[in-house]
């Protein structure tokens, strides 16, 4: 069986396998995004920005196959798969729109005679390894900023989304990009590690686990790359004050369950300050039973299977670590295949596993906090830093927390709220970088000082 294969986690079934490359077609889409990128660097800025709008374009017109794929490679329900697509174009057109503002001399004030500005230019080809939990959206947000300042991308899907890796590639292709300016390798990870090496290749970005990152960055370290970082969560929702318990919960669900528990921001701990910690647990375990299990291709299925079988087995794994360690199964925990029921953990304390690890499902654990400085602090305790959400009816105690709390983003009030404008990243073992809005626009470029006298 070959390494990139479409296996629907729905059925087990394979559907289609794709050839790894070869050693000389690694060469030749290396070659190429480098011929591309001497030719697509010179293109003025309003062109490179019009083939970006028709990208976008592309996107939505051949938005049903894109979706299906998606659909048949990793399980996301139907609903959740036309939506990242819409969310793609929406990334995608927004570098289009502001591709003068990103590639723009910056003035300075000197303090000497003449003038200084900082000129962004491109740096060449870069390598992205993107991951299967959002096949679309995560190629939109990084390429299209590069694309727009004129870098060429060299692009490794996760294996088990060759499909959907083709479709992008033809999008691309068609918009009118010339020959090489975005190629799709089905490479294996020896030959990516042979295209982070290769001089002509100027930096790697990299969207997954922390193993790939860590094992990325130690390689593209060793060749003096510039590499982007954007790892897992393991997000912290605390409740501190509401008015509107139930909206509250149906939130806390919401951005748990979002593409079947399986987003690096997702929230996955839900600390709850004592004196609302029953009432919340009650509705919120109520409100995850509910949580419809079926057919990915159903639109009131709000979770379909987990990307594989083997990733159920890894999160009924973790649960049953947990359990064994004293931890308590509020609702859920039984898998089915590669279905995994919405779950809840209670009982979690810090010698426990499962304290300090990601879950990468629909699985919730809920903490007592005894006040505000405790949940922050339970907050905190993670080696985690990517996302966090606050609720509180008090907006000074919501920026007090959200100034404490150890994270590159923080949601007062409202989950789902990602947005094409706003900087998506995080610290500590979450990553080093920052996709989305304008700052993605500064990870892979030349910030050259031009001094006059």
């Amino acid at each position: 069986m070959s390494t990139y294969a479409v296996v629907n986690p729905a059925t087990g079934e394979t559907v289609a396998e794709y050839p790894v490359a070869t050693d000389a077609e690694i060469e030749d889409a290396t070659a190429a995004a480098h011929a591309a990128f001497l030719e697509w660097r010179a293109v003025p800025v309003a062109e490179r920005a019009s083939v970006a709008r028709r990208i976008a374009e592309l996107h939505r017109e051949r938005r049903a196959e894109l979706a299906a794929a998606i659909v048949r490679e990793m399980g996301k329900p139907l609903v959740a798969a036309e939506g990242e697509v819409d969310f793609a174009a929406d990334i995608v057109e927004f570098y289009a729109d502001n591709a003068e503002t990103i590639t723009a001399d910056q003035q300075l004030d000197i303090l000497g005679e003449g003038t200084a500005v900082v000129r962004r230019s491109a740096l060449g080809p870069l390598l992205g390894i993107m991951p299967w939990n959002f096949p679309a959206y995560q190629v939109a947000r990084f390429a299209a900023p590069n694309l727009v300042l004129g870098n060429t991308i060299i692009l490794k899907h996760a294996p088990q989304c060759p499909e959907s890796a083709a479709i992008l590639a033809g999008i691309y292709a068609d918009a009118g990009l010339p020959e090489g300016a975005y190629v799709n390798v089905y490479a294996s990870n020896e030959q990516a590690a042979t295209i982070i090496a290769d001089p002509r290749v100027q930096g790697v970005s990299v969207t997954g686990s922390e193993r790939a990152g860590s094992a990325v960055a130690a390689l593209a370290g060793q060749h003096l790359k510039k590499v982007a970082l954007e790892l897992g969560g393991s997000d912290p929702f605390i409740l501190l004050s509401s008015d509107d318990l139930d909206t509250v919960v149906q939130n806390a669900v919401d951005a748990r369950l979002d593409n079947t528990g399986q987003a690096c921001n997702a929230a996955k701990r839900f600390i709850v300050v004592d004196e609302l910690y029953d009432a919340f647990l009650e509705k919120f375990t109520a409100a995850m039973r509910g949580a419809k299990v079926g057919d990915p291709m159903d639109e009131d299925t709000v979770l379909g299977p987990l990307s594989s079988l083997a990733a159920a087995e890894r999160l009924e794994q973790q649960v049953e670590t947990a359990v064994a360690q004293g931890a308590r199964v509020e609702v859920g925990g039984a898998r089915d295949g590669a279905f995994f029921p919405a779950t809840v953990l209670t009982g979690v304390t810090p010698d426990m596993d499962v304290y300090r690890e990601e879950l990468f499902g629909p699985v919730g654990v809920v903490y007592r906090a005894a006040d505000e400085a405790d949940a922050v602090r339970i907050a905190n305790d993670t080696p985690f830093g990517l996302g966090s959400y606050v609720y509180s009816t008090d907006p000074v105690q919501a920026g007090r927390v959200a100034d404490a709390i150890e994270a590159g983003m923080v949601y007062v009030n409202c989950v789902l709220a990602d947005s094409p404008e706003l900087p998506f990243g995080g610290i500590k073992r979450s990553g080093t970088s920052r996709e989305l809005g304008l700052l993605a626009a500064d990870e892979f470029v030349n910030k050259k000082l031009i001094r006059v006298a």
